[in-house]
């Protein structure tokens, strides 16, 4: 007996049947644009304090600039505006990796329209807090623009890492007398203003915390800082030197740095230091 011609039963299990259940995922259809030409592209930039909240007004903010890394031409520059954002959504409220955190509560920002004719690397650059010289950080980072693919929302963020510390007494370049006793203030802050403090959400009692007092570059006390609240300031009390061991004055240096993100600050200040008060000016 013979078979009848036919196509071999196991070839019909190899036929292309997937082609029939696929469709074009939502994130990968293109947009109706032109195919050649600029394109309008918006980037929104972020510039956040590691750990806390955006660098607003407060703090002077930031600012920002995306170079064409090819051409090192400057594409875009600009100040970073606005508020630092919703504490308690930043900080305190859970996030998937895919939610906004700096965008779902109005939060400073850069924000540019660029025309791109093709994709280009580019280097986001930044640098703040501005009202704060002595503190001011850098930081950047390199990535791939597509023409009409716009980056908002949350946008880039660069994060800045550091600590804002300020001796708030002695005043700077203030006469110390010797053989006195003085209180050391400090006030530390995160790079966006926000208060460091004892169980607060920068809880200093996770930050190392401490002053020293220097002649010229050698460290003659280290203070251990104690957290006021009615001041809000970080303290400790000192004694100075006779004045024969410091005739150039000394220094006093306050630190703050956390291992655990790599944020540190400091602040110091020099002094001169006198033998005796001086009497106050007779009034005639």
């Amino acid at each position: 007996m013979t078979r009848s011609s036919s196509v071999p039963v196991g070839l019909i299990f190899t036929l292309p049947l997937l082609p029939c259940f696929l469709t074009p995922a939502t994130s990968q259809v293109l947009a109706d644009s032109s195919l050649n030409g600029p394109q309008l592209t918006t980037v929104l930039v972020r510039v956040v304090a590691q750990g806390a909240m955006v660098l607003g007004r407060e703090v002077g903010g930031a600012r920002v600039a995306i170079t064409d890394v090819a051409s090192g031409h400057i594409l875009a520059t600009g100040l970073q505006q606005g508020e630092a954002g919703d504490q308690n959504h930043i900080m305190r409220t859970p996030h998937l990796m895919e939610e906004p955190i700096y965008s779902s509560r109005p939060s400073a920002a850069f924000t540019t329209t660029l025309e791109l004719q093709k994709p280009t690397l580019v280097e986001i650059s930044a640098e703040g807090p501005l009202a704060y010289p002595a503190a001011l950080q850098k930081t950047s980072q390199t990535l791939l623009l597509i023409p009409g693919q716009d980056l908002t929302n949350d946008g880039i963020v660069l994060h800045l890492h550091g600590y804002l510390v300020q001796i708030e007494w002695p005043k700077p370049r203030e006469a110390l007398i010797a053989k006195d006793d003085v209180t050391l203030r400090a006030s530390v802050r995160t790079l966006s203003g926000s208060l460091v403090r004892p169980h607060g959400d920068w809880d200093s009692r996770k930050i190392r915390i401490y002053g020293e007092v220097l002649i010229g570059d050698r460290i003659i006390e280290r203070l251990q800082l104690f957290y006021e609240e009615g001041s809000r300031t970080f303290e400790a009390p000192f004694f100075v030197p006779p004045s024969k061991e410091v005739p150039d004055g000394i220094k006093l240096r306050v630190i703050a740095t956390d291992m655990s993100t790599g944020n540190s600050g400091m602040d110091q200040a020099n002094y001169p230091v006198f033998s005796e008060r001086l009497p106050p000016k007779s009034v005639r």
